[in-house]
């Protein structure tokens, strides 16, 4: 059973991202320059839809107790969830666009989830889903960011609404707070890796480029639309407050080592070029 017993759900093809009935005409969040509906128009699907083409969840470890679940011919856009491996309960980090009975058997046997925070909307995935399957899991999301919610999970945990300061911590050891930029309630989730230097997650918020000395900043990556200057120094200086040496995106991107310098120095270097400092070179 697709569904792991939790009942189903539809999904928009595109994002991936559950929703309630009635359905709308279109996705709102395909629909928001941060994303995109096909040429070809607005199509659904589900779990089951996606189990009878054989899609499946692959499991890859990326460091001891970091796992990322990667998509095998699913809907959406392609994010690799992390999992997390605590001795206080383990995180889900962004949330599969596909559940199998395979998938939560093989999470079950690594230690289940006991909470599940997406970095913003696109990541939203079936996380009722995967709540549901792992005795209603806790699923935080940003309260800037709640109106985008098209299907509200029974444990929903509405967070961070006062100032984009503050912090929530998931389990020991795993805190998010919400630099914003691509979103405004985009979080990035920071771990005390059992090495002690520190790991952070950073969605959409900082993005990893072809060169791991480096990342970069995006308001909307199918359509190439940058952030601000300003606001790139404000999510640089918000990650300070936290020791990392490492960086994981959500799709897969790696900073292996020395990330704090990377976010800062390269932080910098957007800002000067988006406020035309080096405009004179173009």
């Amino acid at each position: 059973m697709t569904s792991a017993g939790s009942g189903s759900v539809t999904q928009c093809a595109t994002c991936g991202v559950e929703r309630a009935e009635p359905l709308p005409q279109v996705c709102a969040i395909c629909a928001d320059e941060r994303q995109y509906v096909p040429a070809d128009g607005q199509r659904w699907t589900s779990p089951e839809e996606s189990d009878a083409r054989g899609a499946s969840i692959e499991f890859i470890e990326r460091e001891t107790d970091v796992l990322n679940l990667v998509h095998r011919d699913c809907p959406g856009i392609g994010q690799k969830p992390a999992l997390i491996r605590t001795d206080h309960g383990n995180v889900m980090i962004e949330a599969p666009n596909h559940i199998s009975e395979e998938a939560v058997a093989a999470v079950r046997g690594w230690g289940g989830i006991s909470a599940i925070i997406a970095s913003h909307p696109h990541m939203y995935g079936v996380q009722s889903l995967w709540s549901a399957a792992f005795d209603g899991a806790p699923v935080y999301v940003s309260a800037p960011d709640e109106q985008w919610l098209g299907l509200r999970p029974r444990n929903t945990v509405v967070w961070g609404g006062g100032h984009r300061g503050e912090e929530i911590e998931i389990v020991p050891g795993v805190r998010a707070s919400q630099p914003g930029g691509h979103f405004p309630g985009s979080a990035v989730v920071h771990w005390t890796a059992r090495d002690g230097r520190g790991v952070l997650f950073t969605g959409d918020t900082i993005g990893t480029v072809a060169d791991p000395r480096w990342v970069s900043f995006m308001r909307s990556f199918p359509n190439w639309m940058p952030l601000s200057g300003a606001v790139v120094r404000r999510i640089a200086e918000h990650v300070s407050r936290y020791e990392f040496d490492r960086i994981y995106t959500n799709f897969g991107g790696c900073v292996p080592r020395d990330a704090g310098a990377a976010v800062q120095r390269s932080a910098e270097r957007y800002a000067r070029w988006v406020d035309g400092e080096y405009d004179h070179l173009t």
